[in-house]
């Protein structure tokens, strides 16, 4: 499992960044593609793509990952 933390929600282009909150640790569901996108549940529920450039990955040991998962979730 990979988390990543949302740093920016500038220069979106066409992209509503209204369900992303700066600071709040999301989970990858699929790694950047060749276009620089990732895939993580955002804040309305639903999983979208968003360009990787507004996250920073965050290392967490498997077992906190494990937690964070279930935790996300609910």
């Amino acid at each position: 499992m990979k988390f990543v933390v949302c740093l920016s929600r500038e220069g979106f282009g066409e992209f509503s960044a209204d369900d992303l909150t700066l600071g709040r640790l999301y989970e990858v569901l699929a790694p950047a593609d060749s276009h620089g996108m990732i895939r993580v549940i955002d804040d309305s529920g639903e999983d979208y793509l968003y360009p990787a450039k507004l996250f920073e990955e965050v290392d967490v040991k498997e077992e906190t990952a494990t937690r964070l998962h279930a935790f996300l979730a609910a």
